[in-house]
Formats: C-alpha cells, structure tokens, sequence
C-alpha cells in the first residue's frame, strides 16, 4: 500500500519555510515601481510644506510591500512550481493579504493630496469610474475570487504552475486585481444608499459560503484534480504526497478566503453606519413643514 506521509511532515520545517528564497523579477519591477511612486507622493507633499505621518509610511512599507516581498520571494514563491499548496496560498495571500495590508498606507489619500486639484479630480474620476466601481463592490470582490479559485479544481492549475510566463501574471495582474477589489472599499469612493449597503452586507455573508466552496471541494475530494505529473528527483522527508498537497492546498485557501471577508464584513458596516449618521443628521435638520410633506411623499409613492 501506498499511504500519504503523515500530516506532522507534509509541511516543511518553520526554519526551511525562513530561510527558502528565490528571485522574481516580476515582483522586483513591482516592488521598486511601488515604491517609488510613494516616495513620490511623500516628497511632493513635503515641497509644498505639507507633511504625511511616517506611521503610515511604515505601514506600507512594513506591512504592504514588506509582505508582498515575503510572500513572492520567500517558500510560497520559491516552491510554487513544486507544491500546490504553496501556489495556491500565494495567489489567494496575494489577491487578499497583501492589498488590505497596502492599503493600511492611505495610498489613495495621499495620491488625492499630492496630486494637488488637478490630480484630484483625476483620481476621483478614476474612483468612480466603473470598472473601478464593480470591482469595488463587496459581492463582485467574493464572487471574482470564488470563480478564479474554481481554477483550481481544474488541470487549468498544473499548467499555470510550470508555465514562467504565469509568474509574470501572477506577481502583477494578481495583486492588482486585489487592490481595485481593496482601495475603494477602503477609501469609501463608491457612495451609496443605505439600502444599498444594507442588502450588500448581508449578501456578503452568503458570499462567504462560496468562498469556502474552492477549498472544501480540494479538501475533500479524493481525487488528484489538476493532474500534474509527480515530482522527479529526490525530495525531501516533509514532503508530501499529491493528494495530501491537495487537501493542504484545500485547507489553507478555506482558511485565507473565509479570513480575509471579515475585514470588508466590518468596512461594509462602517460605512453602513456612516452614512444612516449622516441621513439621519439631514432629517434632524428638517422643518416640520419640510418633514411632513417628505411623508406624504413617500406614502404617494408607496400608496
């Protein structure tokens, strides 16, 4: 009989998972291009007397291009070719993680005031443009992610992992897509109705359910999905077999998928409550006149 390694060595070592790097050039483009748009952004503030908070600096620095540093030249990205699981954790940290934790840094913010009016208008206009917009829509964010996910389940996934030019794509378009699905959420650009954001809050929790349904049908199917010939050549004792990569790949995709909703569960509610604050402080602000014929409007309307 042939039985899958143990669960205890199917993940490698916390010092080989440290200290496994290996060199993306897509990611470095990425990381200085990143970079020193910020810088940019920073320092022509401070030429016009201006200051931004280095607490926000560090935070993208840190945290965002820190993790996206992490995540494409570290294990994930350095065994992607080899280990299903670490393909398919790096494509979800880095369409989920990586831009809720970029965006810590108000990079929108601070595009918005160092690029003075003119650039102002332009980034809002961008904001509310309406590829931005559908993206920046909480259920289009789960629904996108739960079918780019369903890829997968499919052979679709052994040829992404063994193509270089996949890389590529993976380490741009990927985190990409992340932040036009993070920023506007975050900046809250995409202004709406209370009713609106009602029924997307609570459609955001049945989007939760499709997003675990990728990583349970890894986890539990007893089949190897996407077909990938076996590793050849030694490897090494954690290593595991293709159906337990499988169901490893299955459990950590759950995991980040279900996770990663919880941020914009509490970004939708804040701006829910925002904005009831802010209708309910323009009712306040009515006459008894003005009151009462907004009633007799809306029973006219509802009669």
């Amino acid at each position: 009989m042939n039985a899958d390694p143990p669960e205890s060595s199917a993940t490698p070592p916390f010092l080989v998972f440290l200290t496994t790097w290996s060199f993306d050039p897509a990611a470095a483009i990425v990381l200085v291009a990143a970079a020193a748009l910020y810088l940019g952004g920073v320092r022509s503030l401070r030429r016009r007397g201006h200051h931004w908070p280095a607490r926000l600096t560090a935070l993208y620095f840190l945290l965002g291009l820190g993790s996206y540093a992490f995540i494409s030249f570290g294990f994930l990205g350095a065994e992607s070719h080899e280990l299903r699981w670490a393909f398919t954790t790096r494509i979800a940290l880095l369409l989920f993680v990586v831009p809720a934790l970029v965006s810590l840094g108000r990079p929108i913010a601070l595009a918005r005031a160092a690029l003075g009016a003119a650039g102002q208008g332009r980034t809002d206009r961008f904001l509310q443009s309406r590829p931005v917009r559908l993206f920046g829509n909480a259920i289009f964010a789960t629904v996108f992610a739960c079918v780019a996910f369903m890829i997968f389940l499919t052979p679709i996934a052994a040829v992404l992992r063994d193509n270089p030019w996949s890389e590529w794509t993976i380490s741009v378009l990927v985190p990409l897509a992340g932040l036009l699905m993070v920023l506007p959420i975050a900046a809250h650009s995409v202004l709406h109705t209370s009713f609106f954001i009602t029924v997307e809050f609570l459609l955001a929790f049945v989007a939760m359910i499709l997003d675990a349904i990728p990583g349970l049908l890894l986890r539990l199917n007893d089949a190897v999905l996407d077909h990938a010939p076996a590793v050849v050549g030694a490897v090494p004792s954690w290593f595991p077999s293709a159906l337990h990569d499988q169901h490893l790949s299955g459990d950590f995709l759950w995991f980040i998928a279900e996770v990663a909703d919880v941020p914009v569960l509490v970004l939708l509610f804040v701006r829910w409550m925002r904005l009831d604050r802010r209708e309910g402080k323009k009712l306040d602000e009515l006459s008894d006149e003005e009151m009462e014929a907004l009633t007799q409007a809306h029973l006219r309307q509802h009669g």
